[in-house]
C-alpha cells in the first residue's frame, strides 16, 4: 500500500497558459520517492512548460503543485526557497557559465546555499564531476569540450547539493546515440547512489523505456493528459492510436 510519505510531488488540476492562450489543462498526476517520471508527448504539446511549472520558474493559471505535500505557491518566498534548494535542474543545453572552469560552474551553487570552506566546496565539486565521468577536466572551461561533456558538467552542478529531486529538460538532445546511451546509464546510476526521485522531459524512445517507470503523455489537440503509467506497459496495452504512434514512432497504423 503506497504511504503518504511516498508522494514527492503532486500536480492538482493544473492549468497553464500564456495570457489568454491555454496550453494545457486538468492536469493530474503524483511523482513517488524514487520514480523516474517521464513527460513525453510530440513537440510542441507543453512539456517544456509542465517543466517550468514544476520547477517553479512559471506559476499555472489553475491548480497546485505540492511538494512533501506542501503547496509551493502557497509558501512565502522563504518556503519556496527551501523547496527549491532541494532541487536539481540539467537544461537543455547544459547551461554553463563560459567564463568560469567546469569546477567553477559546479561549485556555484555550494558557494550560494552551503556554509562549507572554499577547499571543501572544491573538493566536493571534483567528487561530482568524478561522477558524472569528467575526472581530470576540473579546470577546463566549456569551450574546450564536447557537447556531451557539458551536459554531463551540468549534470555535475545539478547534483552538487546533493538533491532529492533532479529535473532533465530533453537530456538527449543534440547528443549522438553513445553519449545519450551514457547519460542515460547515469540517469539511473543518479537514482540509486542519490536514491532521488527523477522528472525526464523527453521525446527520446531509448531512453524513455531504458530509464522511465512512470510517465504522463501530453497530447496537444486535448490540451490534457491522455496515458499514464509505465512507458512499457502504455506500449503494450495502450489502445490510444496517438500513444502508440508515439511510443512506436509510427511503425504501428493500427490499433490494438
Amino acid at each position: 500500500m503506497e504511504k503518504k510519505s511516498d508522494l514527492i510531488i503532486q500536480a492538482i488540476n493544473l492549468e497553464l497558459s500564456y495570457a489568454d492562450y491555454t496550453v494545457m489543462r486538468d492536469l493530474n498526476f503524483s511523482i513517488r520517492k524514487g520514480d523516474i517520471f517521464i513527460v513525453m508527448g510530440v513537440s510542441g504539446c507543453g512539456k517544456s512548460t509542465l517543466l517550468k511549472a514544476l520547477v517553479g520558474l512559471n506559476q499555472p493559471a489553475k491548480g497546485e503543485v505540492r511538494f512533501y505535500g506542501k503547496s509551493f505557491w502557497d509558501q512565502d518566498d522563504s518556503g519556496q526557497r527551501e523547496i527549491i534548494k532541494r532541487f536539481g535542474v540539467l537544461y537543455q543545453g547544459g547551461a554553463l557559465w563560459s567564463s568560469m572552469t567546469l569546477v567553477e560552474n559546479v561549485a556555484l551553487p555550494l558557494q550560494l546555499y552551503s556554509t562549507l570552506s572554499a577547499a571543501q566546496i572544491r573538493e566536493v565539486a571534483v567528487l561530482k564531476l568524478s561522477l558524472v565521468g569528467l575526472e581530470g577536466y576540473e579546470d577546463f572551461f566549456p569551450s574546450q569540450i564536447s557537447g556531451g561533456m557539458c551536459k554531463r558538467a551540468g549534470l555535475a552542478r545539478a547534483i552538487a547539493l546533493d538533491p532529492d529531486i533532479i529535473f532533465f529538460d530533453e537530456p538527449s538532445a543534440g547528443l549522438d546515440p553513445v553519449n545519450a546511451r551514457m547519460l542515460d546509464d547515469l540517469i539511473l546510476q543518479l537514482r540509486d547512489i542519490l536514491g532521488a526521485t527523477i522528472v525526464v522531459v523527453t521525446h527520446e524512445l531509448a531512453s524513455i523505456f531504458k530509464v522511465g517507470n512512470n510517465s504522463v503523455f501530453l497530447d496537444p489537440e486535448t490540451k490534457t493528459i491522455i496515458a499514464e503509467g509505465d512507458p512499457k506497459d502504455l506500449l503494450a496495452n495502450s489502445h490510444d492510436l496517438r500513444v502508440i504512434q508515439f511510443l512506436t514512432r509510427g511503425e504501428k497504423q493500427g490499433v490494438r
